[in-house]
């Protein structure tokens, strides 16, 4: 965890109240329809309501939380993945 990833996990621990109850809560509850793409209700002071779609780009990967403790950015991600293929032998031609 970077000195970042703890100033932040501070901060969410300031803004919680002692009435929001989590204990009830499931990780991951969401994860396979967030993939899927999901829509955003957002509901304006006029009484309107705009609904949003996001689908998740081609090629989107999405890290499992104890991996993206180890490779927290793309580059980290790429880094390995490009020194694991350094590591695989190449297939000679035909």
């Amino acid at each position: 965890m970077n000195k970042n990833d703890s100033n932040l996990n501070n901060n969410l621990e300031d803004d919680m109240l002692p009435e929001y109850d989590f204990s009830q809560g499931v990780r991951g509850k969401h994860y396979q329809a967030y993939r899927q793409g999901h829509n955003v209700t957002i509901n304006k002071e006029d009484g309107t309501k705009v609904v949003q779609n996001f689908v998740l780009e081609e090629n989107t990967i999405i890290l499992d939380p104890d991996v993206k403790e180890y490779f927290p950015d793309s580059e980290s991600v790429n880094h390995a993945l490009r020194t694991l293929i350094n590591l695989i032998p190449k297939s000679k031609k035909k």
